[in-house]
Parts: structure tokens; sequence; C-alpha cells
């Protein structure tokens, strides 16, 4: 996300950014807890190393806490701090370089994995509970829109490092992220519950194309959704990201999503729509499709709504509505991880790697945010021109990374099953 909002930057203007909320702060060291104003989750691992935690991305406004990213003015000031005459600005598109002052505190995995752990209704669980393969279906697509979040414009996550993880545990569904390839960015997503015998396996790859005023991106790579009990695998892919900057700023998500599952033959189309280009919000954030059989091309049902709000589903033969998604009830109330056992997180956390950037972040403390992310950076140079001198190339140690039929990329997880994390959500 971070490089695909860092190659406009310097075209057109940017607008301040709606909230973005945190929760409960607190510090374990030694295991005590500390309670402060400030709202974030702060622990240390058995190496010392801080653990920050901050609350997920959710529907607008829900948050207890808000973060707000500096006024317009201030972050353009540090953006050309940065900048000396004749500087290369190409270097922003797709390295880490960009100011403090533009990011949110949070990994890009992280806002990957949220929206498979961060739920107030578990839907996923749904899925495999629904008798037939059509209420499974609809329960799939249900649960692909659930998925969908708010998008903060001005603000972008942190580009993960190479080889950074983020593994979290929900109940019974554990969920593990690791940045398989850094250029160009490539992260892979494995989730599985033993219990109801799901598994997820996501491989995404943005590649952004330029428009004058607005950014487009597009999310390579497919995400699957198995149901092992029913021997049903459901591929779909994911919407667009647009990023307009004139006549009116916005970040939306747009396009069409598709979701199959070729053992029953049953497809969906879902289109999303944003704003429009003068900004009229009659379409905002709505969806709209179908459910259909793929060998007969027969509509079942029609999808309506808003993604944020409520979608509605049609029965085609008997003209019967209902709710298939209720946004207020599925994202209401989300809560924030917590640190269940600080010595099994790993260094590569992104709530470890980005601690001290995201603390520094949220207590304003801008220079000294741009000094940690400064020394994340050449951490990451360093890494690369040590495996350079050795002529190695950098392996993942959770997924097997190859060239996909289409040209992009595609990921295996190397294990069955995703461990329970020691970071959990609580229930």
């Amino acid at each position: 996300m971070e490089q695909i909002f860092s190659t406009t930057l310097f075209s057109l203007k940017l607008t301040c950014t709606k909230g973005y909320g945190f929760e409960s702060l607190w510090d374990i060291k030694g295991f005590t807890r500390l309670i402060t104003p400030r709202s974030s989750g702060i622990n240390r691992d058995v190496n010392g190393d801080t653990i920050l935690l901050t609350a997920p991305v959710s529907l607008d406004g829900e948050s207890d806490a808000t973060y707000r990213a500096p006024n317009l003015i201030r972050r353009l000031i540090s953006l050309f701090k940065n900048v000396r005459p004749g500087s290369d600005l190409t270097r922003f598109q797709w390295s880490m370089e960009l100011p403090p002052l533009f990011n949110m505190p949070k990994s890009q995995l992280q806002c990957y994995a949220e929206p498979v752990y961060c739920v107030g209704i578990d839907m996923l669980s749904m899925c495999t509970k629904a008798e037939s393969a059509l209420d499974r279906f609809t329960s799939v697509v249900a649960w692909s829109i659930s998925t969908t979040r708010p998008l903060i414009f001005g603000v972008a996550p942190f580009n993960p490092v190479l080889g950074e993880t983020h593994h979290v545990s929900r109940g019974n569904l554990n969920v593990l992220l690791e940045q398989v390839s850094h250029h160009p960015p490539v992260s892979a997503l494995h989730a599985t519950d033993e219990k109801e015998n799901i598994e997820l396996i996501w491989c995404q790859h943005a590649v952004p194309k330029f428009y004058g005023a607005s950014v487009e991106a597009e999310v390579h790579g497919d995400r699957q959704l198995r149901l092992l009990k029913q021997g049903e695998n459901y591929v779909m892919n994911s919407p667009r990201l647009l990023i307009r900057f004139l006549p009116v700023p916005c970040a939306d998500w747009n396009g069409t999503v598709r979701i199959r599952c070729q053992e029953t033959g049953l497809e969906a189309e879902l289109c999303y729509r944003g704003n429009s280009f003068l900004g009229w919000r009659s379409n905002y954030r709505s969806i709209k499709g179908k459910i259909y059989d793929s060998s007969s091309l027969k509509t079942i049902y029609e999808i309506d709504g808003h993604w944020d709000r409520t979608v509605y589903m049609k029965d085609i033969n008997s003209g019967k509505l209902s709710t298939i998604y209720n946004a207020k009830e599925v994202l209401a109330g989300l809560k924030t991880p917590i640190v269940n056992d600080p010595k099994e997180v790993w260094p590569s956390e992104s709530a470890v790697v980005w601690s001290e950037v995201s603390r520094r972040i949220m207590n304003k403390e801008w220079e000294k945010a741009r000094e940690a992310k400064t020394r994340i950076e050449e951490k990451e140079r360093e890494g690369l021109r040590e495996r350079k001198s050795r002529g190695e190339t950098w392996v993942p140690k959770h997924f097997k990374l190859f060239s996909s039929k289409e040209g992009g990329w595609d990921c295996l997880p190397i294990q069955n099953f995703v461990p329970p994390a020691p970071i959990v959500l609580p229930l």
C-alpha cells in the first residue's frame, strides 16, 4: 500500500485523513501491566524487543480513541525535507522511504490479516455449517464481503520487510502471514481451523497503474477458501484499490470480484463501486451482483446493497428478499489482539518489527519515528547486500513461492496446519 500511495505525492495535493482508532495501552516487562490514556498494546518478548499491537481498522467512528494524521502542510514539509535538488523521485515508488507522517502505525501484513481474524461474528465457520451447496456458497459470498474494510485517504501502512511475519489466533482459527518477496512485494497468508475443517491460502501482489489524477492498484493473486469436510474449494480475487486526488479526493474499493466453486458449479460476480468522479455519494461503497449456475448461466440470486452497511439477496424464482450481510453486526466492537505468550513471539513479527516506529507515530514524535524507520530500511539494505555478496537468494520460511501461469506469483504453505499463535484475539 505504501509504495502505491507514495508514487503520487509529488504531482498532486493530499487532504487530511479521517480517524484511525486504537484501544488499550499496556506494557509488559517482567509481565507487569500498566495502564495509560494512550491506546495500543505494548509487550516485550524474551529478547526484550517491544511488541506493539494496535486496534483493527473498522467501520468509521467505532474506535474508543482516534489517531489523526498531522495537517496537510506539516506532512508536505516533512516530505520535502527528505528531498534535495536533483533527487531521483522514483526512489519513493518501491521503497519504504515514505515519511512517517504519511504512515498509519500498522504493517500491510496486519491490514491483510485483520479482515480474517478481526470480526464480531464468526462468518467463516458459517460457511462449513450450512447444509446445502447453495447455502454454503451464499455464506462464502457473505464472508467475502465481510473482508472488505474501509480505506483511509492520506495515510498508508508500512511496507513489510522481507521475511516479516504476522501470526495471530482467534479461537481455533490460526492465521500466519509472511512477506515472501520485497521486489516485487508479495504477501502470503495461510490460515487453518482444524475443528471446522477450514483452510485459507492467499497470495497477494498489488500492481499500481497511474492515470494522472488517480492511482488504481490491481491486487493480483487468488484467495482460496477450502471447506475440507465437503471437499469444496472456493477461489476468488480481490477488488481494485482506487486512490483519486481530483476533483474530489477519495480512496475506494472498486471493480469486479468473481467467486467460483468448481466442485458445485456455482459462481458469483460482485461489482464494487465507490464515489463518482465528482464525488456524488449515491453509489458510495455500493455492491451489486449475482449468484448463478456456471453450466446453464442461470441466475439464482441477485445481490444489491452497500458493503459497509447492508447487502441484500433476492431469490429470482420467488422474489423473496433476505439480508445476506449486515456490516454493523459483523464489524461492531472489534477487539485488539493481545499477547498471550511474549516468549513465543518471533522477532520477525510485524508488531515487533514496527513497534518503535508505531509508538513514535502515536506519540507524534516524528523525528524519532523517522530515525527508527531509517534503521529498519538500512537493516533491509544490509541484508540484501550480504546475500548478494554471497550469491544467495532469499528463501521464505513458511511458504513456497513460484511463478503462476498468468505471469504473476503463487504461494503454497510448507506446513499443512498453522500452529496456535502467541498473539490471540480475545473472544
